[in-house]
């Protein structure tokens, strides 16, 4: 798959996820503003219901003690003393004395009853005329119905003191102080959910007011426990999705290194098998065979490019041994420093060849370790090979060694092209090669690295990596003294 249809997808399933989560966003917002409207509707509902009880309650309870302040003597003017509650007994008389032909005396007199019940009940201050029992079991009562089991507050506030005189159970007494704070008013007087209390009065004498401190809360428990769970589901789709992504590049670069590796170990066979055919013929001419000596220097080199593909074939069974989890190391006792000098006498040459240097600075005052000798020499040889090939001209290489916590550190540098930091990030991945340029200008399966990664891995060591471009590489290697440490 090419990169421009790679790119396609994940920008069509970018779109797509965009749409789902902007609809989710929607959907929500949408449900929020419904479930407000909703419980405020179901809250003002209630109030309406409770000022409604509350004016039945006390029409109801005036009416009942008109009927029975006349009923407790047929003696009109006796009725009109009890509701008057004081009045002159000539009001009476001077309103009987102007009744005209058509109105009875006693009919009369009930109107004046009425009017006299609604005078007295506009003059009765607000909280008097509220019970509070009967407003606490009203509000309790119409809240729960509609289905809202949450803390609340409620008051009654009064015009004429212009501030609440009933608040939660209470009444609120009147002092010299801001009553603002008293009872948790400041909370009621934020409330929008108010309604006028007595509207048959000419004028409303204050309103009743509820208030919720987790009306949030309320508004949110509805919907909550699906945007958790939408939230969830999608992070999990934004992971997933995220992770196809990494997945399709990886697969992409593996691939990629795949036909590297394939290229390159071409390109690395072809050359020897092409000496070793051309030295099969040369010994089989007439001309070279009445020669021992030119014989056996053909021999020798079939000989030495046949080591030569054996030791890349031979490396590329222990990357596979390795993935597959079969790979074993042989562990006894062994000097570090003889090793690397073992190393450093065979490799020389190759840097002299190119008119370089290699240094040796082994400080390690126990460089006695356990570990496999010839997988350590062979990782050894790996990193001064990188060195040699990734240095232009005139390698100037160093391997240092010093002692460790529990343990010995190899360190080989060189003045080379350095690595990117984007390339530090693969050059353990199997495959991988830092290119120059062209893909073959530097020869190599792309597995060196990965087997240095691999073999410290085993011996329970570290491996890190220091480098700039233009200004080398540093690869420091850490073996404990025990592999079991």
């Amino acid at each position: 798959m090419n990169a421009q249809r790679i790119r396609l997808i994940i920008g069509l399933m970018t779109v797509a996820l965009v749409g789902i989560i902007c609809l989710q966003i929607y959907w929500f917002d949408w449900n929020i503003r419904l479930n407000e409207e909703q419980f405020d509707k179901n809250v003002y509902a209630a109030l309406n219901r409770v000022a409604g009880k509350l004016q039945f309650l006390e029409t109801s309870s005036a009416i009942k003690a008109m009927n029975r302040a006349r009923d407790e003597s047929g003696n009109v003017r006796r009725a009109s003393q009890y509701l008057e509650n004081g009045y002159a007994a000539r009001s009476l008389e001077n309103m009987t004395s102007s009744t005209g032909d058509g109105q009875s005396f006693e009919d009369n007199v009930i109107m004046w009853e009425t009017m006299k019940v609604v005078e007295l009940l506009d003059s009765k201050p607000l909280a008097e005329r509220i019970q509070l029992d009967l407003l606490a079991k009203a509000v309790q009562d119409e809240i729960s119905s509609r289905g809202i089991n949450a803390a609340y507050q409620y008051g009654v506030y009064s015009k004429a003191r212009n501030s609440y005189v009933i608040v939660n159970d209470h009444y609120v007494v009147e002092d010299s102080g801001p009553q603002i704070t008293h009872g948790g008013a400041p909370t009621l007087y934020n409330s929008p959910y108010k309604v006028s209390l007595f509207t048959q009065d000419m004028e409303s004498p204050g309103y009743l007011s509820l208030y919720f401190p987790s009306r949030t809360s309320l508004v949110l428990g509805s919907v909550i426990k699906t945007l958790v769970l939408s939230i969830i589901f999608t992070g999990i789709i934004l992971f997933c999705f995220w992770y196809t992504i990494q997945v399709i590049y990886r697969q992409k670069q593996l691939s990629e290194m795949k036909n590297d590796f394939i290229n390159n170990m071409t390109h690395e066979f072809k050359t020897p098998i092409a000496t070793i055919s051309l030295a099969a013929d040369s010994i089989g001419s007439p001309m070279i065979m009445s020669h021992p000596d030119k014989i056996k220097r053909f021999v020798d080199i079939i000989r030495q490019e046949n080591r030569r593909m054996n030791s890349q074939v031979e490396r590329v069974l222990q990357m596979a041994l390795i993935d597959k989890k079969d790979f074993q190391i042989s562990v006894e006792d062994m000097n570090l420093h003889e090793v690397i000098q073992q190393a450093v006498d065979n490799f020389s040459l190759q840097v002299e060849k190119r008119n370089g240097v290699l240094h040796t600075d082994l400080q390690a005052e126990r460089p006695v370790i356990e570990g496999d000798a010839t997988h350590i020499a062979s990782i050894i040889h790996n990193l001064l090979d990188n060195a040699n090939k990734y240095s232009p001209d005139k390698p100037d290489i160093t391997i240092a060694t010093r002692d460790v916590p529990n343990g010995v550190e190899i360190t080989v540098t060189d003045k080379g092209v350095g690595i990117g930091k984007e390339a530090r990030k693969h050059i353990f991945d199997k495959f991988y090669r830092v290119h120059t340029g062209n893909i073959h200008d530097v020869k190599g399966f792309g597995l060196g690295l990965s087997y240095v990664k691999a073999i410290v891995t085993a011996h329970k060591g570290l491996v890190d990596v220091k480098s700039e471009p233009g200004k080398g590489s540093s690869f420091t290697l850490m073996f404990p003294k025990h592999v079991g440490a």
